[in-house]
């Protein structure tokens, strides 16, 4: 009930920023006391926000701390079901075992796991995914789509176009996508995604797409072997509210999401097909059984890479690492 009645003090101040909010106004709103709002304002003091309070005036925010509550990512959200259970935690190995586990136990769709800092977070093909305090995104969002198993693969495609929306609209940053999973900044990788399935023969049960997004990390920040990253932070010269770029993210993917339920994956495929940086290129794709060289074609509606090598002959590449020659 507090949390409840704090998410909404804070929606009224953030509806009033540019002017106060008087305590009589919020009281009535709210139904609450003078003395239950003093209450929740110095609750909020206490987690980082700054606000002013003026005799006769009332009560606004001077700033705020970038902090993935759920108070703030629920500020900016307009869906209807994703993020509407949201799961936080300050440290965790990996979001991705806590999203295995709740998925499991029933939780309802749409439900969200976010991490400020994770200490063994997980790529693909077992890679570890490197997830400082406080510096970047570290979630993962449960899906329970009633579809075979056959078609999870395009989950990874939505979502990618999901992050590329969401990150031009925060920041104008012109983010594309690399086959598979990798969101990419003028060559530098930004964001990875890592979908995984619980389903019998024929149905999915859920689907959990992790993200791994380096918002505010500085240079310094990374490993010194790690020369192929970058941050949003860094690609734009200011600092990303994280906040705000997770619910933009959530509002992008259930929107991508219901279209592909209503109308298939044709629409999202020629968005990601327009965001893809290896298209039209060659490529090397180094796959469980060698590295195969050629033309990347396009996708299939299946999400399968299409690479042509130099004889001409068509492959459908379902899983590798690509570079592009």
């Amino acid at each position: 009930m507090a949390d409840s009645i704090r998410q909404r003090l804070l929606q009224m101040l953030e509806e009033h920023a540019e002017t106060y909010v008087s305590g009589q106004m919020i009281s009535e709103t709210l139904n609450v006391s003078r003395t239950a709002i003093w209450k929740h304002v110095s609750e909020l003091r206490k987690n980082g926000y700054e606000v002013e309070a003026v005799q006769k005036k009332g009560y606004r925010i001077v700033s705020r701390p970038d902090m993935l509550s759920k108070e703030e990512i629920a500020l900016k959200l307009t869906t209807d079901f994703l993020g509407k259970t949201i799961y936080t935690y300050p440290t965790v190995e990996s979001t991705q075992f806590i999203a295995h586990d709740l998925a499991h136990r029933g939780t309802p769709e749409g439900t969200i796991i976010v991490a400020d800092e994770q200490t063994a977070g997980k790529g693909r093909l077992g890679r570890s995914w490197h997830s400082p305090s406080g510096s970047g995104i570290w979630t993962s969002i449960i899906l329970r789509p009633k579809l075979p198993p056959q078609r999870a693969p395009q989950f990874t495609l939505i979502a990618a176009v999901s992050v590329v929306h969401a990150i031009r609209k925060q920041t104008g940053l012109e983010a594309e996508i690399k086959w598979p999973n990798d969101i990419l900044i003028d060559g530098k990788k930004v964001v990875g995604i890592l979908t995984e399935l619980q389903a019998e023969a024929d149905q999915i049960k859920s689907i959990i797409i992790g993200m791994g997004i380096n918002v505010n990390a500085s240079q310094e920040d990374f490993p010194e072997d790690l020369t192929t990253a970058t941050s949003l932070k860094i690609e734009a010269g200011r600092e990303i509210t994280r906040s705000a770029l997770l619910a933009a993210i959530l509002n992008e993917l259930e929107t991508l999401y219901e279209e592909y339920l209503n109308n298939g994956f044709r629409m999202i495929k020629l968005l990601w097909e327009s965001y893809a940086v290896s298209l039209g290129r060659k490529i090397k794709a180094r796959t469980i059984n060698g590295v195969i060289e050629g033309l990347a074609k396009g996708i299939t509606e299946e999400g399968v890479l299409l690479l042509e090598d130099e004889s001409g002959k068509m492959h459908y590449i379902y899983s590798a690492d690509i570079e592009i020659c």
